[in-house]
């Protein structure tokens, strides 16, 4: 494989950044360069750096806004970056991802500084030789875990078809560079980053704990250094999870034509070791892990959680950006008619499907409970805490109702408004305002189990357990089990349990229906956390894919206080490329570095 070891400092990020830029103010502003090896405090602080730079909300470009550039939801406002991306009118100057350019290559660099000739792990942290071990240990298995972290959201973001035709990732970056040096360098091909990532995660792995849990420290005097005490930093079972995500997009159409199935037979066998972990190894401790439990986005010790970030300690963003101007939000997006129409009946057949008992007069009505736990719609209530005592109700109509689209700034465009997140117990007209923390799930139990069916279901079709001790079908009433609230219940009866008609139909028609189904089920449960962008991109060949008008309701109410509802077209998807550009910035500087093919306006 060929290596470029070089980072994009100061002449390759932005002319005023450099190594002091990088490393200061962190830990402490009066130390860089040689200086950091001389603290034992800042050699710890390369790691904690590169964790402060993981997004720590769903309120950024790669989170909710990113849906916005999909087919499940709308920015209000017109002159949004991610809207103008998903409309073609995006300019070289408004690159929204570009700070991600700058952040992960910021984060590579600070980790590459940590393990370079293996100078921060053989600092001496602590004075006892066993305990110093531990920690040092531990330190070196997350920088290999975040470079891998950051070398993948680059592959994510910017790997693509060439102008040159080829398939390319990221330029790789294994070692800290002189500033002063002057750098033009290549992207690494699609295959060797993917090789590299997984490298990565595999050298991260030997020195890692299995997990951040208390109960799998052996000698009590290491949790000092190890167990949840370091909730929110990598692990084992992390690295695990990363090469999960890795393969499956390696494996996906788009970058896999071939069709290859040992990629997908990788994606099926690393989900399935992270499945077992929350199974047998999380879901065997009291009050541990439990598949058909709700989740409580709110939670940031959630046991769902597989990696998340950081917790924000109490906050209330998700909650002023979902709810409308009524209810003293502002309404900056929402749901899209194409992803409503995804969520079946409580029976489990879709809304097409005769079937489902489903009726376009009350499309509401007899929804898979997924959907009341995501959409606010017309007429819906937000309750506090489920409690059934209402704090707001929505009104969506055209003449006269507060919460209609185009009433004011601060509705929604599409009448429906998110759900999703927002702690229902969060009301800004209460006399003492209560606020939840929130974190990003980056991985977490939902995520492995959609690769595992994805991916199992594409070697050994839907129903076969023997290959992986589990079937795809299987993992997918794990999800339709799942109740929404405490006590309540899915779709699914829970696994294993008496039969779900509609899953079962659709897994004896084979690979291909039960493949829809699938993709269907990562759409409803992974919604507004960005991940749909890169899903249809990596499903698709042809742009006419992604392509699509997306669409609202127009809600009217009659004169009997009944109402008539009407799908209603609010703008298309009109992108020139399947892939993100490389910063404008950087491909005009860098002569060597080949823009993604659909972007000819950034050279």
């Amino acid at each position: 494989m060929k290596i470029i070891n070089t980072l994009i400092l100061s002449s390759l990020l932005l002319a005023t950044v450099s190594c002091k830029d990088f490393l200061e103010p962190y830990p402490n502003n009066d130390r860089s360069g040689e200086d950091i090896w001389n603290y034992q405090e800042s050699v710890q602080g390369l790691v904690g750096r590169a964790y402060d730079n993981i997004s720590r909300n769903y309120n950024t470009n790669e989170g909710v806004y990113l849906d916005g550039a999909t087919d499940d939801a709308v920015i209000t406002s017109p002159t949004h970056a991610m809207r103008k991306l998903a409309a073609g009118t995006i300019t070289s100057g408004q690159d929204p991802f570009l700070t991600y350019w700058v952040r992960n290559y910021q984060s590579i660099f600070l980790v590459n500084l940590f393990l370079k000739d293996d100078r921060g792990y053989n600092t001496r942290f602590l004075i006892n030789n066993e305990k110093n071990d531990v920690l040092r240990r531990r330190l070196k298995g997350e920088a290999f875990a975040l470079r891998a972290w950051f070398q993948w959201d680059l592959l994510k973001k910017y790997g693509g078809k060439g102008e040159n035709g080829q398939m390319l990732g990221f330029p790789i970056v294994t070692e800290p560079l002189d500033i002063a040096s002057k750098i033009d360098y290549a992207r690494n091909t699609y295959d060797e980053c993917v090789q590299r990532i997984i490298a990565d995660c595999d050298s991260a792995y030997k020195y890692l704990l299995l997990a951040n849990r208390d109960f799998l420290v052996k000698d009590p005097s290491d949790l000092l250094y190890l167990g949840g005490r370091n909730w929110g930093r990598m692990d084992g079972i992390t690295t695990v999870a990363i090469k999960a995500d890795v393969y499956l997009t390696w494996a996906s159409p788009r970058f896999n034509p071939q069709n290859l199935p040992a990629r997908w037979d990788s994606a099926a066998v690393n989900a399935k070791k992270v499945i077992d972990f929350k199974l047998t190894v999380d879901g065997g401790v009291t009050g541990g892990f439990n598949p058909v439990s709700p989740i409580d986005w709110s939670n940031p010790n959630s046991p769902e959680i597989i990696l998340s970030a950081r917790n924000v300690a109490s906050d209330e963003t998700l909650e002023r950006m979902f709810y409308p101007g009524g209810f003293q939000g502002n309404g900056v997006i929402g749901a899209t008619q194409e992803l409503v129409d995804d969520f079946p009946m409580a029976n489990g057949y879709p809304i097409t499907d005769p079937r489902s008992g489903y009726n376009p007069e009350k499309p509401y009505e007899g929804r898979d409970p997924r959907f009341y736990s995501t959409i606010f719609y017309n007429t819906a209530t937000a309750k506090r805490n489920h409690t059934g005592a209402a704090m707001y109700t929505f009104e969506n109509w055209k003449s006269g109702g507060k919460d209609a689209a185009g009433l004011v700034s601060n509705n929604s465009l599409t009448n429906y408004h998110i759900k999703k997140f927002i702690f229902m117990g969060y009301n800004r007209l209460d006399a003492a305002v209560n606020r939840q923390p929130r974190s990003v799930f980056y991985y977490r139990w939902t995520d492995m189990v959609l690769a595992f069916a994805e991916a199992a279901n594409r070697v050994v079709g839907p129903n076969d357990d023997a290959r992986y001790g589990m079937s795809a079908k299987t993992a997918i009433q794990y999800l339709r089990a799942r109740g929404t609230q405490a006590g309540s219940k899915g779709i699914s009866p829970a696994v294993p349990g008496a039969a779900d008609e509609y899953l079962n139909e659709t897994a004896g028609l084979g690979q291909a229906a039960f493949e829809e189904l699938v993709r269907t089920e990562r759409r409803l449960e992974t919604c507004f956390e960005g991940k749909r962008f890169f899903d249809l991109r990596r499903w698709s060949t042809d742009l006419a894919e992604i392509n699509t008008t997306v669409h609202g309701v127009e809600v009217v109410k009659s004169s009997d206080t009944t109402f008539v509802y009407k799908k209603t077209p609010i703008e298309k998807r009109s992108y020139t490329s399947a892939f993100l550009p490389i910063p404008y910035s950087e491909v005009l500087r860098m002569s060597m570095l080949v823009q993604n093919e659909g972007w000819e306006g950034w050279n």
